[in-house]
């Protein structure tokens, strides 16, 4: 069974339809109790980093993700939920992330050449790092395979660059971090729920872990 933790922040109805068309149980849950309980957990997330760290914290289930990655367990973060794996974010201010992926979350504004619309909205092709394999959730997942991005940040090294842990990349002017995995803990920048096949076979491939 997945559980997909609600605390307050996105539209969860399309990934929990997609985990469902797929065949996975799934429940969407602010219980603690439920997601200890579950096989794997998804974090997701739209809009602001240091409003969704802040409601995470709140809901007292900032602890339960770091006790279900502690744990072992699947976690997959998407969209805003990957940023939130990240050490901090630099969106309006510097916001403390749950420190599960070395890096920070920065504008993709300096990176890009002038003129690229931000936030970045729309399908690009996906590219795997030719240094290290690839990563379990990317098993039933081509190079090339196109998913759909929204946002205006992404995942970088404390010290610029991509981040060690990136497992898949994706071309918007330059060079972004689309997804980043680190032992148990995966992150997509973009939405496999609106990806179409790529993405469920992203989420069929997580499933299974």
């Amino acid at each position: 069974m997945t559980a997909i933790i609600d605390y307050g922040v996105g539209n969860l109805f399309s990934l929990l339809s997609s985990l469902e068309f797929i065949g996975e149980r799934a429940v969407v849950t602010r219980g603690a109790a439920e997601v200890l309980a579950a096989d794997r957990v998804i974090l997701p997330g739209v809009g602001a980093f240091g409003d969704a760290a802040r409601k995470l914290s709140e809901s007292g289930l900032r602890d339960t993700v770091l006790e279900t990655a502690a744990a072992g367990k699947p976690l997959l973060g998407i969209c805003l939920g990957m940023q939130l794996l990240f050490d901090k974010s630099f969106e309006y201010g510097e916001h403390r992330g749950l420190g599960l992926i070395p890096g920070a979350v920065v504008p993709i504004e300096p990176v890009i050449p002038r003129g690229y619309k931000i936030p970045h909205i729309g399908w690009n092709a996906l590219k795997f790092p030719q240094n290290r394999e690839k990563i379990s959730i990317f098993k039933y997942t081509a190079e090339g395979d196109c998913v759909y991005f929204v946002h205006s940040f992404y995942g970088a090294a404390l010290s610029g660059g991509l981040p060690e842990d990136t497992a898949a990349t994706a071309e918007y002017g330059a060079e972004l971090t689309a997804a980043v995995a680190r032992g148990n803990v995966y992150g997509t920048q973009f939405h496999p729920e609106k990806s179409g096949n790529a993405g469920l076979n992203i989420l069929r491939a997580f499933c299974e872990l």
